[in-house]
């Protein structure tokens, strides 16, 4: 059975389908009221996403930093961010959702 990639506006999701048909039918059934933007045949049977892609720097855990400049900021969300800004050099918006991730998972 074949592996598609389906993208709709607020996802992408990866599933074996008979067929093109089959693979929106997919959409339809876990997420009825969007529709599918693109529908790509994978050429082979498995799926690779790259950590650069998705801004991890091999050798680099992001959760671990975050949970450092937490304990270094006493739990101060905005002075925790600011820490790892410094640190990673990222820009704000990724520094503040890797900050509240751990502090989500309670760091």
């Amino acid at each position: 059975m074949p592996l598609f990639e389906i993208e709709t506006e607020s996802h992408i999701i990866i599933t074996w389908a008979e067929d093109e048909s089959s693979a929106r039918g997919v959409v339809q059934a876990s997420y009825p009221r969007e529709s599918a933007v693109r529908v790509t045949r994978r050429p082979r049977d498995t799926w690779v996403i790259s950590k650069a892609a998705l801004g991890i720097v091999s050798g680099v855990d992001p959760c671990s930093i975050a949970r450092d400049c937490l304990a270094k900021a006493a739990g101060d969300k905005v002075h925790a961010i600011r820490l790892y800004m410094q640190e990673t050099g990222t820009d704000l918006e990724r520094a503040r959702k890797v900050i509240e991730s751990n502090m989500v998972m309670g760091w």
